[in-house]
Parts: structure tokens; C-alpha cells; sequence
């Protein structure tokens, strides 16, 4: 759900809530996808998105990662928490959740326009979303 608070300046913030998935396969790789649509149109990042209502944090990383990839993921624990602004007046809160591959067959879809696994350093040579790959590496993952 969506909620609102004021700023210090007085004007309404609109939160969103969202979440990410940070999948690596058998050989160590890092799940990314090239994402389709605003924000970061373009820009590498891990596969995630909103949390509808009524969903679960569980629930939106299983789907969402299947509709950017095609792929099964089991969640597991909470890495790290980060809020970007994406527009006047609106933020998301994002929870990025470790995951395991369990099935599928990785392809492109819905708001990705690519889906690959990136070593690390492949990942930091990649135009990536704001701030990934340096929370990334403050929460050990990198």
C-alpha cells in the first residue's frame, strides 16, 4: 500500500513500496535486467518493481521476478533497504531479498528489455540504476 507523509517543507510525499530480487546461479553470477520503462529506463538493475495491494513482499518478489525473467526464485532473508526519489513528491522504498533460482528458463519480459547473469565485475562495467552497485557493496553482496 501506499502511504503519504509531509516534509519539513510541508508538501505531501507520496512511498512507495517495492521490492528486489538478488539471485545468483550456480557459477556466481548476479541476475540482471535491463529495465524497459521509466524510472531508470535503459539502465541495469537487479529485477524488481512495486508491491500491489494486498500483496506480500514474498509475493511481489515471486512475481515480479517471472515477469521481468521467466524464472521460479524461493526468498529468502531481507539484504538491505534503500529509498530512491523517482518524481516530484514521490519515493520508493525498496527491500532487496536474497533469492534462490528453483526453475524456469531465463528470458526478457514484461518491463525488461534484456535479462542476463553478470559476473561482478561485468556488473560494474554496465550503466547501472542509481546507487546499485554501491549498496551492493555496503550490504556485502559485491
Amino acid at each position: 500500500m501506499c502511504g503519504a507523509m509531509s516534509d519539513p517543507g510541508g508538501s505531501r510525499v507520496r512511498r512507495v513500496p517495492c521490492v528486489g530480487a538478488i539471485i545468483r546461479d550456480g557459477a556466481g553470477r548476479l541476475l540482471v535486467i535491463r529495465r524497459g520503462h521509466p524510472p531508470a529506463a535503459g539502465s541495469w538493475s537487479i529485477p524488481g518493481g512495486r508491491v500491489e495491494p494486498g500483496e506480500s513482499d514474498e509475493e511481489a518478489v515471486v512475481r515480479e521476478v517471472r515477469e521481468e525473467t521467466g524464472l521460479a526464485v524461493d526468498v529468502g532473508g531481507l539484504i538491505g533497504t534503500i529509498q530512491r526519489d523517482v518524481a516530484a513528491g514521490v519515493v520508493y522504498d525498496i527491500r532487496d531479498y536474497a533469492c534462490e533460482w528453483v526453475g524456469g528458463e531465463l528470458t526478457s519480459g514484461s518491463d525488461a528489455d534484456d535479462a542476463r547473469w553478470v559476473t561482478d565485475a561485468e556488473l560494474r562495467a554496465l550503466p547501472t540504476s542509481a546507487g546499485l552497485v554501491e549498496s551492493l557493496e555496503d550490504w556485502g553482496v559485491l
